[in-house]
């Protein structure tokens, strides 16, 4: 089966802000826009940005958190999985950009079926976005 591209729309406290942040540091292009909401290209798949006036200028996001191999996972998170030296490239471009990790890069499962290599951080609302890799992502994506 030919993998499709999802969708997905997120909350911002700020269009101009989370504008500047997926086009700057997620390097997304952008695609139909308004006054209220702005698509985005990430990684070939639609997410789209909605202005939410409920969570204030300022504000940012309540997350719950998740134990996941012995880190504090948000819930929820959105992200995409990537070929490792996609992924890797990002890892490198997020860390020059001086972004705080939630979860910083690392391997996630050693030794287990489903390792991979994963990262978590927040868009300036404070949506959590998590991206991932496997050395096989076909064989290791669902593994048991």
């Amino acid at each position: 089966m030919a993998l499709t591209p999802f969708h997905v729309a997120i909350p911002v406290r700020h269009l101009e802000e989370s504008r500047r942040f997926y086009t700057d540091v997620l390097n997304c292009k952008e695609g139909r826009s308004s006054n209220e909401w702005v698509d985005f290209d990430l990684y070939g798949h639609q997410l789209v940005i909605h202005y939410d006036p409920n969570i204030g200028e300022t504000n940012t996001l309540n997350l719950h958190h998740n134990a996941v191999d012995t880190k504090a996972v948000p819930v929820p998170h959105i992200g995409v999985v990537l070929e490792m030296e996609d992924w890797q490239l990002l890892a490198n471009r997020l860390k020059d950009k001086g972004i705080k990790f939630v979860i910083e890069p690392y391997v996630r499962f050693a030794g287990e079926p489903g390792e991979q290599a994963t990262l978590f951080f927040l868009d300036p609302t404070g949506n959590a976005l998590e991206f991932k890799s496997f050395k096989d992502i076909e064989g290791q994506l669902f593994a048991k």
